[in-house]
């Protein structure tokens, strides 16, 4: 299998397409009779894929349209109904079916490049399948989580800096809440109550299969992919005053992104390099090899006592340099700018604004 590039992805608002009135006609160039009110339907979250290569790259295929115009050009009877069936356009619901539409999502995205190849293309844009990417909104790739856990202290030199003394005998887990996850470009807002708010860059791995006492030879193979995170840390709540889940899980504390890279484009979950950027200084540096647990010893700890479901992410602990540890400590300020970036998934970047003042970019 070819690895997937996947994205969560709302369209921008946008006048009608000229010359449609209320729908996109079919005609023989035209992959399907699609209702063009629902393909500039702004808002609406839904499963994409990016564009890798040439002179499209970077723009976001709608993976439920391709393949239910993929399927109406075999002339599969009621192709949007299978398409639904096999990669529906929600994200969540497509990872509930990772197993079964993983393959049907690589052959719907297989199928737009090569019509982006022929010089007798068919207009993927009319048809609401190809979204040029200022046309579209980012989201994170898991928009709501069925589970958020997260490992404490999984970096020796972050242990040390926070004032672990010792190394644990197994991974210390807990969980944000899954209201708290934003998307890419989206602002971290500082609450009114809290004075320091920190930032911890991480991997996060996102579950495909269900995952129950697991092996750690087992564990990885439920893995449907890695994504980047930040775990945002409200610390005077967090240890002052003892309220852990609280701290970790204000509004806009977990942002993930930008994509989700499917497992089979990282051989090697323990051998790639994370970088945290605060206003475009390097304040974390790492390779995951450093984790004193590593991914696959994770997942089958948890799953021990509990079922990982497909949906539910795992956050895989933060390097040295957060700002708690810094002399005098640097906690995010109104106006900063927070980058989290992990080799070949990409780079998470997120304003930083103060109480009250959160929105949306556009």
């Amino acid at each position: 299998m070819t690895a997937l590039h996947l994205v969560c992805f709302e369209r921008r608002p946008r006048p009608p397409l000229p010359g449609t009135g209320d729908h996109l006609e079919r005609s023989g160039d035209q992959p399907g009779a699609f209702d063009a009110a629902e393909v500039g339907r702004p808002g609406a979250k839904r499963l994409g894929a990016l564009v890798r290569e040439g002179p499209r790259a970077g723009d976001v295929v709608d993976l439920n349209r391709a393949l239910a115009a993929m399927l109406a050009l075999e002339d599969v009877g009621a192709p949007e109904a299978e398409a639904d069936s096999l990669v529906p356009a929600d994200p969540l619901a497509f990872l509930r079916g990772f197993a079964r539409g993983r393959g049907p999502a690589e052959e719907a995205l297989a199928f737009v490049l090569d019509s982006l190849s022929r010089y007798d293309a068919p207009d993927l844009e009319r048809a609401g399948i190809l979204e040029e990417r200022r046309r579209v909104r980012l989201c994170a790739p898991v928009p709501r989580p069925g589970k958020l856990l997260a490992v404490a202290r999984n970096y020796a030199e972050h242990a040390a800096e926070r004032g672990a003394r010792e190394r644990p005998v197994e991974p210390v887990l807990f969980v944000k809440a899954s209201s708290s996850v934003i998307g890419p470009g989206e602002d971290v807002v500082l609450p009114a109550a809290s004075e320091q708010v920190d930032y911890e860059g991480e991997l996060a791995v996102v579950i495909g299969r269900p995952l129950r006492e697991a092996s750690e030879a087992d564990a990885l193979a439920c893995v449907a992919g890695y994504t980047v995170a930040n775990d945002v840390t409200a610390r005077d709540f967090q240890h002052a005053r003892g309220q852990h889940f609280l701290g970790k899980s204000c509004d806009t504390f977990c942002p993930l992104g930008p994509l989700l890279l499917t497992a089979d484009g990282v051989s090697d979950p323990q051998d790639l390099e994370l970088r945290t950027r605060l206003c475009g200084e390097v304040v974390q540096g790492a390779r995951t090899k450093e984790m004193l647990f590593g991914v696959a010893e994770i997942l089958a700890f948890a799953s021990r006592l509990m079922t990982l479901e497909p949906g539910d992410v795992v956050l895989t602990g933060t390097p040295a340099g957060v700002g708690a540890a810094k002399d005098p400590p640097r906690y995010l300020r109104d106006g900063d700018v927070i980058e989290v970036e992990i080799d070949r998934i990409g780079c998470l970047r997120n304003p930083v604004v103060g109480p009250r003042a959160g929105r949306r970019d556009a």
